[in-house]
């Protein structure tokens, strides 16, 4: 239930995102490119997110732990970046997904994504009944 709820939020994120032209972000929806094809897209490509978080991040967070000290946590947002271009990149291969137009403005998007994910995990965050 966690990954689906997660796999929501991450495609409403990366929709705010492409909202944001300046960003050169884009979604390129499956044939025949309709509304329902748009929203199947973002899941699919949030699931792909999640998924490459979970397993590549996760990895590269434990390689990069000095990097975190060294640079008191900013490398994070160059990682995220990289996920999310990583994920561009896989989801390239299908003809339809996600598409970075820069690197850095991939940064940028990340720490957006990140925000709104932030936010979430505050509202949807499980109550502790005492």
């Amino acid at each position: 239930m966690r990954f689906i709820v997660r796999v929501v939020v991450n495609a409403f994120a990366i929709w705010v995102v492409t909202l944001m032209p300046a960003l050169q972000v884009s979604v390129t929806p499956f044939a025949p490119g309709e509304t329902l094809q748009l929203v199947l897209t973002l899941l699919l490509v949030a699931a792909i997110f999640a998924i490459i978080n979970t397993v590549i991040g996760t990895v590269i967070k434990v390689l990069a732990f000095p990097l975190y000290i060294l640079t008191l946590g900013l490398i994070s947002l160059v990682i995220n970046g990289f996920l999310l271009w990583f994920t561009a990149w896989i989801t390239s291969f299908f003809g339809f997904g996600l598409d970075v137009g820069d690197f850095w403005w991939g940064v940028l998007a990340a720490l957006i994504i990140s925000i709104i994910n932030w936010i979430f995990g505050i509202i949807l965050r499980p109550r502790r009944e005492d």
